[in-house]
């Protein structure tokens, strides 16, 4: 068995400085040098902005975002080498405040020996408003070199005071060429191939999704068992356990995803929407939540072009209610289907927010005296009701008058569009348009 100490690829010793003790392949497999660093070349590269701090000489504090089992804490700890600075870390889901002030203290007796500090929290986010407030006078007078670790979202986790402080990088997903380079190294760790076939190599690194350390620690469960034939896809499912999808209900994931579902729908592209509906429906997301934006689609992008959109999408939510999953998922699909390859019209909620901008430049105008209900004698003499014109008792079942307030130019809110039914709405409104003209010039 090959060593990777001397294959490269392997950090030193253990975090707890135990060099012989047990220890998972992707900890054994830790890069020594931020060049061994896959994936990440963007940030970590010599025009990336850590290459850059390296050849300044000069660290500042970071907060690296990103997706679990992309390198995050590796890259802090190879920081700390790189500025020969002592490495301390914390997670932030068992430190509290009082934790805090011994970390900080240490880092300042550190100082004064002539030795600094690079604190790197994991899941910083977890932090509270305080906590995090806690830092920056550390971080600004340099007592400690800040590195935090995060995968949602920091410009809704993290202060505006801490991040004025700190660069966020962001930190991608491994693709298949760097979930392959993982691959390699723990094969030359073992010294021999894993024994799987090319199509069942690349249904490993699919279900490791993108998690570096993920598909490591599926390498080191294959090494484990002894097989002389090879596995095939089904033999690799069967043999190791599958990786969940990585899917938040409550965090960013959540809203980026139905996002992706409601854009695909809007840019007429089914099968991209069926995809993201498939991922929401992976990961367990409440079918409720998307037949509500199911029906918002249907309202905002699609609207009058097809008015028949809005009542498929309740009637999806409906048929779940009434089949529950999985036969009601396809009430949702076909849904999606339906909406994506929809004719596409906005202008119902453009139409409405031209209404409400005139409404308020206008204020609380009073409504024409002709179109007022004079339920009493008082009402009747002051001319409301008068005047009324009865548009069933016209000749085209259309009287023409006005029914903007007095004194306020006639707007024109709905402009339907040339798509679906909308092009049958405009030629209505075109003839009432040239009878409302016609009629107005008439004594």
């Amino acid at each position: 068995m090959t060593d990777l100490f001397e294959a490269g690829g392997v950090p030193g010793p253990s975090s707890d400085g135990t060099e012989n003790a047990p220890r998972p392949l992707a900890d054994r497999l830790r890069p020594k040098t931020l060049s061994e660093v896959v994936g990440q070349d963007h940030i970590i590269g010599p025009d990336g902005p850590i290459g850059r701090m390296i050849a300044q000489g000069r660290p500042h504090s970071i907060v690296l975002w990103g997706p679990p089992g992309t390198g995050k804490t590796t890259i802090a700890r190879l920081l700390s080498t790189a500025f020969k600075l002592h490495f301390e870390q914390l997670s932030a889901v068992f430190t509290g405040v009082a934790d805090l002030k011994k970390t900080f203290e240490s880092a300042r007796q550190r100082r004064r020996l002539g030795r600094g500090t690079l604190l790197f929290v994991d899941e910083i986010h977890r932090f509270n408003r305080s906590q995090q407030d806690s830092f920056l006078p550390v971080v600004e007078d340099g007592t400690i070199v800040l590195v935090g670790a995060t995968t949602e979202n920091p410009s809704f986790e993290l202060n505006g005071a801490l991040l004025s402080r700190a660069q966020v990088l962001v930190l991608r997903r491994l693709d298949d060429a760097a979930l392959e380079t993982l691959l390699q190294r723990a094969e030359a760790h073992y010294g021999e191939k894993l024994r799987l076939t090319d199509d069942a190599r690349a249904s490993l690194r699919a279900m490791a999704d993108g998690d570096g350390r993920y598909v490591l620690n599926l390498a080191e469960e294959l090494a484990a068992i002894k097989t002389v034939k090879p596995f095939d896809t089904a033999g690799l499912v069967a043999a190791v356990q599958k990786r969940a999808p990585l899917y938040d209900k409550s965090r960013e994931e959540h809203y980026n995803i139905i996002s992706a579902l409601h854009k695909s729908i809007r840019g007429s592209d089914p099968d991209a929407a069926l995809y993201w509906l498939a991922r929401m429906l992976a990961g367990g997301e409440q079918p409720l939540y998307i037949a509500r934006r199911l029906v918002r689609a249907a309202v905002e992008d699609v609207g009058m072009a097809d008015p028949q959109a809005l009542v498929q999408a309740l009637a999806a939510k409906d048929m779940f209610d009434f089949l529950g999953s999985p036969e009601g998922e396809i009430a949702l699909a076909q849904t999606v289907i339906y909406l994506a390859t929809a004719p596409k019209s906005n202008a119902v909620y453009t139409a409405l927010g031209a209404a409400k901008a005139a409404a308020a430049e206008h204020g609380s105008l009073m409504p024409p005296s002709h179109v007022l209900n004079a339920p009493t004698k008082l009402m009747k003499n002051l001319g409301y009701g008068k005047g009324y014109e009865y548009d069933h008792e016209t000749e085209e079942g259309f009287s023409g008058q006005n029914y903007f307030p007095d004194g306020m130019t006639r707007g024109q809110y709905y402009q339907p569009r040339e798509t679906g039914f909308e092009r049958e709405v405009a030629k209505r409104l075109e003839y009432w348009a040239k009878l409302r003209a016609k009629k107005s010039t008439q004594p």
